[in-house]
């Protein structure tokens, strides 16, 4: 696809402090915006000032919109897709959107098993093995994935918060290649910190965070733990994100409700400097 090709240049800032791991901050518009409202949106972000140069910034937004920021936004910020089809090519798949159709049109990045699609909506949610296949597709057509886990409320207060990530996180170590988790970043959401306004503590995202850079170690490799990005979502924003990515696990964010606003930025000026 050429829509491409008449994208504004963006601009990088040198950090001086960067970390073990490239940080990696995403939006996740969800279900929002009209044409007009996106394409103000993307004005807003192309004349916001530079990224350091130690980030890699993602927007995932519907895919109606797709076109629209693959012609117009900043090409130093890449689209994604929030979701795809679990079919390898085309075919009688109704409502469906493959992942070879986003790579073909030009998105690098989708979300897979995020916890609004793994509850579900007025329809079944997703179950594990689902998300795992879908990521395994995505990466074998060649995008990259930000793969979503997090427990819910009772959960955490029941203690059983790492059972239920493992539980989601098994599935995917079974089907992937040692080479597939180079395009992998964990998106860690405690369910009961989206759209809340609660948040985790940075204390206690750490802790989940080292807890599943642990799991990683001890069920895929250290190698692949040591390298992996875990990305922290659940009501990041600009005024809690530095205090959030000083932590040493902590690898980026997947932003909800600030990647619709000029705050996002902010939240990418947080990482350590």
């Amino acid at each position: 696809a050429k829509l491409q090709e008449n994208r504004p240049k963006g601009s990088s800032v040198p950090n001086a402090a960067p970390g073990a791991r490239r940080y990696l901050i995403g939006g996740n518009w969800k279900s929002n915006g009209k044409y007009d409202e996106n394409a103000e949106r993307i004005q807003v972000f192309n004349n916001a000032g530079p990224i350091p140069d130690n980030v890699d910034v993602v927007l995932c937004v519907p895919y109606i919109h797709i076109p629209l920021c693959l012609m117009s936004l900043r090409d130093d910020i890449e689209v994604g897709a929030q979701d795809c089809g679990v079919n390898e090519v085309d075919g009688a798949y109704t409502g469906e959107i493959g992942a070879h159709m986003l790579k073909d049109i030009g998105c690098t990045w989708v979300i897979i098993g995020h916890s609004e699609r793994r509850e579900g909506f007025g329809m079944a949610g997703e179950p594990e093995d689902l998300c795992a296949k879908k990521c395994k597709v995505a990466l074998d057509l060649g995008l990259k994935v930000m793969f979503a886990i997090g427990e819910k409320k009772e959960e955490r207060e029941s203690g059983v918060t790492m059972d239920v990530c493992a539980k989601q996180l098994a599935p995917l170590a079974k089907l992937l290649e040692p080479k597939d988790w180079e395009n992998v970043a964990i998106a860690y959401e405690p369910v009961w910190a989206i759209g809340t306004g609660l948040t985790a503590t940075p204390e206690m995202a750490q802790e989940t965070h080292a807890d599943i850079r642990k799991w990683v170690k001890e069920n895929v490799s250290p190698e692949i733990a040591a390298a992996v990005r875990i990305q922290y979502g659940g009501s990041m924003k600009g005024a809690n994100a530095k205090e959030l990515l000083m932590q040493p696990d902590i690898d980026g964010g997947l932003i909800g409700g600030a990647s619709l606003k000029a705050d996002f930025f902010n939240v990418i000026n947080g990482v350590p400097k």
